[in-house]
């Protein structure tokens, strides 16, 4: 590692310090917006970077990237609209509280736990960036199978409705995604003649849509309330921190997610919104207090929110040692390493040592700053809640209607948005969580191309294939785990304990 004092200077500078404080603003209005993901945000940044020196450069890419996934959880907490898809399992928690007039709290947990998620995933791509890198080449097509299968057993017990609704819910995001050319042959697949599916149903305008435009079609029928049920002032009693005792309630949940955000982001493909789920799914499972989960939850809260930050740390690490990207994010910081004469590997580490030392640290850095600017923003943002319906259901629409059409700039994701909107609302309606079919959604094409890859790879000897390796194993063995527990939770499930009226 080269001299600290010369990696300080560089991180001290002007041009640093300017660059990591626009990305994390940059970051925090495209995550706040629907749609406008962090790898969209890195893409159009790009441009502005081939002018600038490659520390400066790569540190605003960087912190966007950070607080970009941190941002989505302001509107999914105050809106029930998810800014990424990342913080999609964010809503199921954070937008009850808001109801109950506690958006301060969920804020407040969200913001402690995005920063000690990303700080987490910087200090292991600090320290540990090299063996933990060769995780991902332990990983071929049949332990990604199961990864997804293991992530798919959790359906069941995301939803709030039951166990019947929610797996209808994921068997539903299943049949979607297979939407789209045959990934051996090519053939169409439920296109119906129209060429624009064939690339399939795209997520985000699906997660707009089940998220954002359900919520304005319910609050369509109340226009005249707000979000907010109790009229709590903001003003003298706004937290910046969070109170001991949340702290000692969330803790081992932060640390577990930080764990598997950074794991499931050192594996290549397996996104941020994956991480948040199977976190949010593990936290419920080993909490005290299961049935509050989708309820107001904090723990639901800093286990989505934690394992989605600690994600981007995790992403970087097989990116910047084997020059594989783990998140589509980082299939963009790529392109910037390369553009800059950077090439990923050992080498990166031995000629630019301190350039990429200094990402590093001014990574974690802007994590921090990053916790404490959205700290104070939140305090503002948190009167969206009590303006009446009636100014919000326009301005939702909008930014759903907009935040569809920027990914593809085509009326056909626009035309996805509202389709998945109208059918979570109807699901709502009959208390159906969406929540499942997302997973669905996301797991169904990862599902589908590990196993695709190792029917082709087994030579016809499938089973041995599948089974030879200890990862896909212990994956089996997860997946039993999982299903048994939701199965016997179920069964064991008797009346709810009274729930103590928690303060904000």
């Amino acid at each position: 590692m080269p001299d600290l004092i010369s990696i300080l200077s560089h991180l001290f500078s002007l041009s640093a310090v300017l660059a990591i404080v626009a990305g994390i603003g940059a970051g925090l209005v495209v995550g706040f917006l629907p749609g406008l993901t962090a790898n969209m945000a890195i893409a159009l940044l790009l441009p502005v970077t081939f002018v600038m020196p490659p520390t400066p450069a790569l540190l605003l890419l960087v912190s966007v990237y950070a607080s970009a996934i941190y941002a989505g959880s302001f509107s999914a907490i105050l809106l029930h609209t998810p800014g990424t898809s990342a913080s999609a399992a964010t809503v199921l928690d954070g937008f009850p509280l808001t109801r109950r007039g506690q958006s301060n709290r969920a804020l407040r947990i969200a913001t402690f736990s995005s920063m000690v998620g990303g700080a987490a995933s910087a200090l292991c791509l600090l320290f540990l960036a090299p063996p933990l890198s060769r995780i991902s080449l332990w990983f071929g097509p049949a332990e990604y199978f199961f990864l997804a299968l293991f992530g798919l057993s959790v359906i069941g017990s995301l939803s709030t409705g039951g166990v019947a609704k929610g797996l209808l819910s994921g068997a539903l995001g299943l049949l979607f995604s297979t939407v789209g050319l045959d990934l051996d042959s090519g053939y169409p697949r439920f296109c119906f003649g129209f060429s624009d599916l064939h690339s399939g149903l795209e997520f985000v305008p699906a997660v707009i849509g089940l998220f954002s435009m359900s919520q304005a079609l319910v609050m369509a029928e109340a226009s005249h309330q707000s979000i907010r049920r109790k009229d709590i002032s903001v003003i003298g009693r706004w937290r910046i921190f969070p109170r001991l005792r949340e702290v000692k309630v969330i803790k081992t949940t932060v640390m577990r997610s930080s764990f598997f955000g950074i794991l499931i982001g050192i594996l290549p493909g397996a996104g941020a919104d994956i991480s948040s789920w199977v976190s949010y799914n593990e936290a419920r499972r080993f909490s005290r207090r299961p049935w509050r989960f989708g309820k107001g939850s904090i723990e639901g809260i800093a286990a989505s929110e934690t394992a989605n930050n600690a994600n981007t740390g995790g992403a970087l690490i097989p990116l910047l040692t084997l020059g594989i990207p783990g998140s589509p994010s980082a299939a963009v910081l790529l392109g910037a390493l390369v553009m800059q004469g950077l090439v990923p590997g050992h080498e990166i580490f031995d000629r630019h040592a301190s350039i990429i030392y200094t990402v590093i640290i001014g990574f974690f850095l802007a994590n921090l700053l990053m916790g404490i600017a959205g700290m104070y923003a939140t305090r503002h943002l948190s009167h969206i809640t009590r303006l009446p319906n009636y100014i919000l259901i326009p301005v939702i629409v909008f930014l759903s209607v907009i935040g569809a059409y920027s990914l593809s700039h085509s009326l056909v994701s626009v035309a996805i948005m509202l389709a998945f909107g109208f059918l979570g609302f109807l699901m709502r309606k009959i208390n159906m969580s969406p929540a499942p079919m997302i997973l669905g959604l996301i797991l169904g094409p990862f599902a589908e191309k590990g196993f695709r890859q190792a029917l082709i790879l087994s030579g016809g000897d499938l089973i041995p294939y599948l089974l030879k390796s200890p990862i896909s194993l212990i994956l089996i063995a997860l997946t039993f785990l999982s299903i048994g527990a939701t199965v016997w939770f179920g069964i064991r499930k008797g009346p709810k304990p009274a729930q103590k009226k928690e303060k904000a």
